[in-house]
């Protein structure tokens, strides 16, 4: 293990699983994409030798995780797939002792491998970097279509399911397709999964000119020069869109805004959960709306 903590289940994001809950958080070295802004690059762009490290067996996990008052074990902050072997035998072990396990991920696996872990996943978040095939492999180094296979098993196999995207300004904020990648996951059924975007700060390779991109497949746009944060008023209007689209709950991430972290009835628009960073109250919730008595989506 390269890191291991205990965190709020809403930091992996995930908004409607357990909400209030914690899970101890682990990770070992390691990814499979080559994200120009990732945040955790010392670790993740890194072999498990290069960086200090703890070894742990999957028993040691689970009696950490139940030593720390976790019900819920959440392999992150670097990709999981590229451990796949310790992640699934961590998963089994959990699963025989009555942990939740949570996939935090980019998503960019072989179905097979996906196929053996799934049935000891309880809750994932995918991280959906774009809705460009060329986006990928300029910023991340992989492909879109692996990643759209991968929502879908996780569908299938009745895993519950948030996705994040991540809103990079004059990369990824265009949104018109903001708006395609929205239609799209409600036309292939994920209107109920959270939608998180995610505010971009400048990180690792994106620290600086935007000429990193320059010799990629998408280029530089025209007139742009550095990497700046993403503006709020762009996080607003994906939100809209996404709303527009028909996606039933939409959150906005690593900003403090009243109201964007919030859990609203679809139907009715009631809210049904407040938060303030990773304080949640969830008062007088049990799964339906307290004025209309629609269902709200999740794993309460």
């Amino acid at each position: 293990m390269c890191a291991l903590q205990v965190d709020p289940v809403e930091k992996k994001p995930l908004l409607h699983f357990h909400p209030g809950g914690s899970c101890l958080s682990l990770a070992v070295a390691g990814c499979n994409l080559s994200c120009l802004n990732c945040q955790n690059w010392n670790i993740s762009q890194a072999s498990p030798a290069d960086v200090p490290y703890r070894q742990l067996s999957a028993n040691d996990v689970v009696r950490l995780a139940e030593a720390n008052g976790c019900g819920m074990v959440a392999y992150t902050y670097t990709e999981p797939l590229t451990w796949y072997e310790f992640t699934r035998d961590c998963a089994v072990a959990c699963r025989e002792c009555g942990l939740k396990n949570i996939l935090v991920t980019a998503g960019y696996v072989n179905p097979r491998p996906l196929a053996g872990l799934l049935p000891y996943i309880d809750a994932a978040n995918v991280d959906l970097k774009s809705f460009s095939d060329d986006i990928y492999r300029s910023v991340s180094g992989v492909r879109l279509a692996p990643v759209l296979n991968t929502l879908r098993s996780m569908l299938g196999a009745g895993v519950w399911l948030e996705i994040t995207n991540l809103i990079i300004p004059g990369v990824n904020d265009d949104i018109g397709m903001i708006s395609r990648m929205c239609r799209w996951l409600v036309d292939n059924g994920f209107a109920d999964c959270p939608l998180h975007f995610s505010r971009f700060f400048p990180q690792y390779k994106m620290q600086g000119s935007m000429s990193v991109l320059a010799s990629t497949p998408m280029g530089v746009k025209d007139g742009a020069a550095r990497f700046e944060p993403t503006p709020v008023s762009v996080l607003i209007a994906a939100r809209s869109a996404a709303y527009a689209a028909g996606m039933h709950y939409v959150y906005i991430g690593n900003v403090a805004l009243p109201g964007v972290s919030d859990t609203f009835c679809h139907h009715c628009g009631a809210r049904v959960i407040s938060r303030s960073g990773y304080d949640v109250d969830v008062r007088g919730f049990s799964g339906e709306c307290p004025e209309c008595g629609a269902k709200i989506a999740g794993v309460w």
